[in-house]
């Protein structure tokens, strides 16, 4: 069983967020906190490159696209760092 935080931004935007995509992020949490970081299952999952231990997937596809990003903190802690859409996402500056 792993555990996960969140960013404190994370919790405070997540009632402005669309039904369908909080309901498609605990989905994700039960995943993560159930398997640990790698989660192949969802659309266009992968490790984010030139990081060492950040992850990434899409929730909602379309536009416009929503994606989670997450990264290893500790031995079975993983830390969720972005919840909102591909647009604004600066992959690099979130791990």
């Amino acid at each position: 069983m792993w555990k996960i935080k969140l960013k404190k931004n994370i919790v405070k935007n997540m009632n402005k967020l669309p039904d369908r995509i909080q309901e498609q992020f605990k989905a994700l949490m039960i995943g993560l906190r159930a398997t640990g970081p790698v989660q192949k299952g969802w659309a266009n999952y992968g490790k984010i490159q030139g990081t060492k231990n950040c992850h990434h997937c899409h929730i909602k596809r379309g536009k416009p696209t929503y994606v989670v990003v997450w990264r290893e903190l500790d031995q079975n802690i993983l830390e969720v760092t972005y919840l909102g859409t591909h647009e604004k996402a600066n992959y690099q500056r979130l791990c």
